[in-house]
């Protein structure tokens, strides 16, 4: 025990607080929603210089789309410029003007899809500043905390989860919106050069190339499978309720563009599935049908409930689809020992390099592409290469991981 009376030796490690940037240095721009501003927006951004950042916000969560409700942009000597894109039929005039310049973005997945669809794509190089806080393994890679780590300010993040579709756009969120752009090319500059002192850059350059190659909207087979808590059901007379209920909702929630959840959330569609019952009582009287949105159309989720308890046997839905990929790894140790021994020997050698490196483990390879080489097997380390290679890996990260596959392979041959 520490003797009270004598001084402690432990330091006490104050909290930093970074000062709070509450408006733009230039100003709030006017939003731009007409063509004449928008071409002076577009001149405005070709007499700036060097690469351009870009931001843009959706409402998540409140509509069916994943449209872009206001798009940011900022470039040296030109400042920042908001502009509304459901003001015009597309963007491509802006886009052409773009030619060449390079982007950077903070999480470019998630805007990368909403800019092409009004017209905005990357034609030079992509810059991600999310991205490449994860390879220099920084502990919070949020806009906010590398601002605050990198620059030594803070940003509120306060409507990040608004209604972005809101019409007028209030002035705090704009002004929000403006801030969202307005480090990110001194964070961009500070973080290149941690990338070049780390000998990062060029494997974060073919991370960024990647993102901006293969980022594209996703069609999923059979998304009703995705709605959560699947986990409770067990029958196939229970998935075709949610099958039933999930595909009537998203098509209502497509025709009035209101985010599905908003209509009838997914704990409501699995309580109904749940109950095995078509009985209208004894749906009315759960608890998750007590929900606002779920007893404004509890008819028509009723008549889907009593749809699908009376298809014949053969209509229902298989209770577990075979993926494309392997089998779950913890069905390994039986099914295939050699692999699942093969795959804890690299998935140790990975853990090591990727604390050596500095960088999570996933983002020196994806999880999936691992297990999917040792389930098929490879008959030589240029064999796994080529696999990886198929399965759109980077070169940087096959140099890396290749020889790990191929040493775990041949040292538990089938």
């Amino acid at each position: 025990m520490q003797n009270p009376d004598s001084e402690s030796t432990d330091e006490v490690v104050e909290a930093v607080v970074y000062p709070l940037v509450t408006e733009p240095a230039d100003g709030l721009p006017e939003v731009v929603v007409t063509d004449a501003a928008l071409r002076n927006t577009i001149d405005a951004l070709q007499s700036g210089t060097g690469p351009i950042a870009l931001d843009a916000e959706r409402a998540s969560g409140f509509k069916y789309r994943q449209r872009a409700y206001l798009i940011q942009l900022r470039r040296n000597g030109s400042g920042t410029h908001l502009i509304d894109p459901t003001a015009f039929d597309d963007l491509r005039e802006l886009n052409d003007a773009l030619i060449g310049v390079d982007w950077v973005l903070h999480a470019a997945s998630q805007d990368l899809v909403c800019l092409a669809e009004v017209g905005l794509k990357p034609s030079a190089q992509l810059f991600d500043t999310e991205l490449a806080g994860r390879l220099l393994g920084l502990p919070r890679v949020g806009l906010g905390p590398l601002v605050e780590a990198q620059i030594g300010v803070s940003l509120a993040k306060e409507h990040s989860a608004a209604d972005w579709s809101t019409r007028p756009l209030p002035e705090s969120w704009l002004i929000y919106a403006a801030l969202d752009v307005e480090y990110l090319l001194e964070l961009w500059d500070l973080i290149s050069e941690n990338l070049r002192a780390a000998d990062k850059y060029e494997l974060a350059l073919q991370e960024f190339e990647h993102v901006r190659v293969n980022t594209v909207a996703v069609e999923r087979v059979d998304p009703w499978r995705r709605t959560s808590g699947m986990h409770k059901l067990h029958t196939g007379r229970q998935l075709a309720v949610v099958r039933e209920v999930w595909v009537k909702r998203d098509a209502m929630a497509r025709e009035l563009d209101i985010a599905p959840g908003r209509l009838l959330p997914d704990s409501s569609i699995v309580a109904m599935a749940a109950c095995n019952s078509a009985d209208h009582s004894v749906l009315e009287a759960l608890p998750e049908m007590k929900h606002r949105y779920a007893r404004r159309n509890r008819e028509t989720w009723l008549e889907r409930v009593t749809h699908a308890h009376s298809l014949p046997d053969e209509d229902l839905p298989p209770v577990r689809v075979k993926g494309s990929g392997p089998p779950p790894p913890k069905n390994w140790v039986t099914r295939n020992p050699q692999a699942f021994a093969a795959l804890e020997q690299i998935r140790a050698a990975l853990s090591d390099v990727a604390e050596r490196l500095s960088i999570p483990a996933e983002n020196v390879m994806t999880p999936d592409f691992i297990r999917r080489v040792v389930w098929d097997g490879a008959a030589s380390q240029e064999n796994v290469e080529e696999q990886l290679r198929d399965l759109r890996a980077r070169e940087w990260q096959i140099s890396i991981v290749a020889p790990l596959v191929w040493k775990g392979l041949a040292d538990n041959p089938r």
